[in-house]
């Protein structure tokens, strides 16, 4: 679906240097573009940047980049970013998720967060369009490489969530921290998106999973020591 035309858009992307124009060349090199060696996470669908911005303040020693391929989408995360008093450790780009390892480097990318994604169900065939389907995995498990990484996804739609669970699982990674109702659960820290405050008014419990591929969880591993 396209997004109607702001008419400031074009003037907060030409002007907020959270934007990054040619992303593929900072393959490679994105430490180098923050000016740090600070993990990197990436939220595949960023939305209008709520999360990613009140993430990045958070935590300002994580790097936060944001994908979207909607540029008025993209623009109005630039413009919530800005008016929210972000740091210096977050970017938004106009890109496909599809292009994800023509972006950065394998290993360059600890974590990916998918948040509130199309759950592609009005027809059979369009599952291959999810974002934990196992053709996108295995991007990701590029994308990680031997370093390992890990993939936080929140829906409010439970058919997405089983299919996200059995897709990972098949995979063979480690799931860890899955919630059938995060807001009445014990999972402390969570930051929640646009849509995630609409859907939790409305009584709609949170779904939420931790898949960890070639690495264990932080907690687990601080057990094995």
């Amino acid at each position: 679906m396209r997004h109607r035309r702001k008419p400031w858009s074009e003037t907060e992307m030409a002007n907020n240097k959270a934007l990054v124009t040619n992303p593929t060349e900072n393959k490679g090199k994105w430490n180098e573009a923050f000016g740090n060696d600070n993990p990197i996470y990436v939220e595949i669908g960023c939305g209008k940047g709520g999360f990613l911005s009140e993430m990045s303040k958070l935590y300002p020693n994580i790097n936060f980049i944001g994908m979207e391929k909607e540029d008025q989408i993209v623009a109005a995360a630039l413009k919530k970013s800005r008016e929210s008093g972000v740091g210096e450790n977050i970017r938004f780009m106009v890109e496909n998720v599809a292009n994800i390892n023509e972006i950065f480097e394998t290993g360059e990318v600890e974590r990916l967060y998918i948040n509130f994604c199309d759950p592609w169900r009005q027809r059979k065939k369009w599952a291959k369009r999810r974002l934990t389907h196992r053709n996108f995995l295995n991007l990701y498990e590029v994308l990680f490489g031997e370093k390992g990484g890990e993939v936080f996804m929140k829906t409010d739609n439970q058919p997405l969530f089983d299919f996200s669970l059995n897709e990972i699982a098949d995979k063979g990674w480690r799931l860890h921290n899955i919630s059938l109702d995060l807001h009445n659960s014990d999972y402390e820290g969570n930051v929640m998106t646009e849509y995630e405050k609409k859907f939790s008014e409305m009584g709609q419990p949170i779904f939420r999973l931790e898949g960890y591929f070639n690495k264990l969880p932080d907690d687990l591993e601080k057990k094995d020591e």
